[in-house]
């Protein structure tokens, strides 16, 4: 029985259960999580480094921070994190997905903590975090504001929390849903629902009625010609990034 007090939603749980055994297959299922990656971790690294005062450029810049990646898949953020020096809790609630984790991590003789688990839970148990990675997630979830919220529960005062999701309108449709489920054939029909697509001012809506303070937000912007996604200051209708802290 889900828990009442979860945001899960387990159907959204099974979709991505099912895809788990793909998660390092960069022409499998998560292709386009592969080709989103770089410009993910650019916007990651450089809020990280602005907010803590860090040299992304010196080894190991992220050492002493403790960052949870919630809803960490197969680890394609986990990892990266890792290597940068952070004590990385990568949770999912979704069972079969941290056993590809773990084990490609170990391969790669990395030490992270992965967990078969919700935020609701590490709530619960007290646990704090310098930074959390909300990536993709929100979109998923039952209801985005209890989700939110018990994320800034898990921050500790001065933490950040970085937020991507997909904006709602008929280009997301066309992009998301038509063109990478049913025409490139990317991701398995049914994987993404338009009607939870988020805005950016709805987002930063739940994200202020959470209790954080929006400091920044990105579009994430694929062309089609190179194959490569790059971060925009004007164009968040389709996917989009946003950082905010805890004050």
């Amino acid at each position: 029985m889900q828990d009442p007090a979860s945001s899960i939603n387990p159907d959204e749980v099974a979709k991505f259960e099912a895809m788990a055994a793909e998660w390092w297959d960069p022409n499998g299922k998560f292709k386009p999580l592969h080709l989103m990656n770089p410009c993910r971790l650019d916007y990651i690294i450089s809020q990280i480094a602005a907010e803590f005062g860090r040299d992304a450029t010196s080894p190991r810049p992220f050492a002493g921070l403790r960052l949870l990646d919630i809803g960490c898949g197969g680890g394609l953020l986990s990892e990266p994190m890792a290597r940068l020096g952070a004590e990385v809790v990568g949770a999912d609630a979704a069972p079969r997905n941290i056993p590809v984790a773990q084990v490609h991590a170990e391969a790669q003789g990395l030490v992270i903590d992965y967990r078969v688990t919700t935020a609701e839970a590490m709530a619960a148990a007290g646990e704090q975090f310098d930074v959390v990675l909300n990536m993709e997630v929100v979109e998923h979830v039952a209801d985005p504001q209890a989700f939110l919220t018990t994320c800034q529960s898990l921050l500790k005062k001065g933490g950040l929390m970085i937020c991507s999701t997909l904006n709602r309108n008929p280009k997301s449709y066309v992009m998301a849903i038509f063109g990478a489920e049913r025409v490139m054939r990317w991701l398995p029909v049914g994987t993404h629902d338009w009607a939870k697509f988020i805005t950016p001012d709805e987002l930063y809506t739940f994200i202020r009625n959470a209790g954080l303070d929006p400091v920044d937000r990105k579009g994430m912007v694929f062309n089609p010609v190179s194959w490569r996604w790059r971060l925009s200051d004007r164009d968040l209708s389709v996917n989009y990034v946003t950082a905010s802290v805890k004050r």
